[in-house]
């Protein structure tokens, strides 16, 4: 019964596992923040792009 107690007390006391799921956050909220920059950054990026395109087909005006 000791050596169960014993186990069960160095389990609560391991923090591996908060560790982990820090870095899936913070991983998470990284991928948020692309995703929300592509989202409102997305047309204004293939317009220029598109302009880009036309500049270097066309030559400038």
């Amino acid at each position: 019964m000791v050596k169960l107690i014993a186990l069960l007390q160095s389990y609560k006391s391991q923090e591996d596992g908060a560790t982990a799921i820090e870095y899936a956050l913070i991983a998470a909220g990284i991928a948020l923040a692309i995703a929300a920059a592509v989202y409102a950054f997305g047309d204004v990026l293939i317009g220029q792009f598109e302009t880009m395109g036309d500049t270097l087909e066309n030559g400038p005006s």
